[in-house]
């Protein structure tokens, strides 16, 4: 499951700071993305429609790299 949800993570991340997906993976640190609060709140709104769940923004940020952000995520999903 962490794949998929990562796999997806990666597919928005990559359209909104406009990167080539293949440069992207679970070791990714948002920071060096230069993330606003906006870009935040695109991937969990994304990740709320692909999933069917509600992904809280305020600990989403909170994640440090990519993977620590599907690790959440599915966390959520096993709940």
């Amino acid at each position: 499951m962490k794949e998929k949800v990562l796999q997806k993570i990666i597919e928005r991340a990559s359209e909104i700071w406009a990167v080539d997906a293949s440069t992207l993976n679970c070791d990714t640190q948002f920071a060096d993305m230069n993330p606003k609060s906006t870009h935040y709140s695109q991937i969990t709104t994304y990740l709320e429609d692909e999933f069917d769940i509600e992904v809280p923004y305020i600990n989403f940020k909170r994640c440090k790299t990519l993977g620590e952000a599907a690790d959440y995520v599915v966390e959520l999903l096993e709940e």
